[in-house]
């Protein structure tokens, strides 16, 4: 029954990042929080299970998506191998940090990254141009910054790195593309850290390996791919503002939700 459940949860997150056509991990992270409350896991390590579980499902997710976008030509990959030398080394130390805050804090964290997406997605802010790609410092820089908030929030990077892509003068088919790109060595070096610095803890519950807890990983990849594609045919039938209006009000939920339940 559990792992049912989170062949559900997978669908739902699936859904829902194929309908507002960002990462699934904004969704799948506060799903597995109120998942792992409810099967009586302690706070100290809930969300950490969550947001490095969330990183091993985002492997699999984004190499499908990879594999759409290059083949349409759009994914920029001499940007995205100066970027990823800074998003390896970001995303090591995102997980350090995360790992030096208590449950509940890093909790309160993801809170306040999801009310400030939902601000951006409410109001339309668009980012700025230039005229173009900076050098391979700024890349790699841009890159550590990037990979180092990606691994804390659990998410791919694609709410950070599509504006500073766009800020680089691509296109925005070559900023998704490149972003989604991104996402893969965010989500590989996320998870490997968090299944490396959280091995000896003592709180986590079995079939797990530090933070990543291989029943749900399992569930959620098994069908959010599947569903994500689902979830984009449901977005050709809302208009994009509906879209970002409607996805705000769910991080807007989920922000408030994180920060004031405990």
């Amino acid at each position: 029954m559990i792992f049912l459940s989170y062949l559900l949860l997978g669908a739902l997150a699936g859904t829902l990042a194929g309908l507002f056509g960002i990462g699934g991990g904004l969704v799948i992270v506060p799903v597995l929080v109120f998942s792992f409350k409810l099967q009586g896991l302690s706070p100290d390590i809930l969300t950490h299970l969550a947001v490095g579980t969330s990183l091993a499902t985002i492997v699999v997710t984004s190499l499908s998506s990879i594999r759409a976008h290059h083949s349409k030509g759009a994914v920029q990959w001499p940007v995205f191998s100066v970027l990823t030398v800074g998003i390896l080394l970001g995303s090591w130390f995102g997980v350090y940090t995360a790992i030096q805050m208590s449950g509940p804090m890093l909790q309160k964290v993801i809170g306040i990254f999801a009310l400030a997406v939902a601000a951006k997605m409410w109001f339309g802010f668009k980012p700025s141009e230039s005229s173009k790609v900076p050098g391979r410092p700024v890349l790699v820089a841009a890159g550590g910054v990037i990979g180092w908030a990606s691994s804390i929030f659990g998410i791919g990077g694609g709410t950070l790195s599509v504006p500073f892509l766009r800020k680089c003068n691509l296109s925005m088919a070559q900023a998704v593309a490149t972003s989604a790109a991104c996402g893969l060595p965010i989500a590989i070096m996320g998870a490997a850290a968090n299944m490396f610095l959280g091995r000896n803890n003592d709180l986590l519950p079995t079939m797990s390996t530090g933070y990543v807890y291989w029943p749900a990983f399992l569930g959620i990849a098994l069908t959010s791919m599947l569903f994500a594609r689902f979830g984009a045919q449901l977005a050709h039938k809302l208009s994009s503002e509906k879209l970002q209006k409607l996805f705000a009000l769910l991080l807007l939920v989920v922000g408030c939700e994180f920060l004031f339940s405990m």
